[in-house]
């Protein structure tokens, strides 16, 4: 096995990509099954629904010149 990744062969190169891939499965799968566990909590109100009544315009007349 050589120690450089310069000087490295063709499966020590192969090895390095494996072991890269399997690396990212093995982080896809624990934030697909973290997220999927969670519960659907996004979905759940956390306080009391608030209702839109009116439009309100909000005016102000405090303008500045800058010269």
């Amino acid at each position: 096995m050589n120690h450089s990744f310069y000087s490295a062969d063709r499966m020590t190169h192969l090895k390095i990509v494996v072991v890269a891939l399997v690396a990212a499965i093995g982080v896809a799968g624990a934030g697909i099954s973290a997220r999927v566990t969670a519960g659907d909590s996004y979905a759940q109100a956390s306080g009391p629904v608030v209702k839109a009544s009116k439009t309100v315009i909000s005016a102000s007349t405090d303008q500045r010149v800058i010269r």
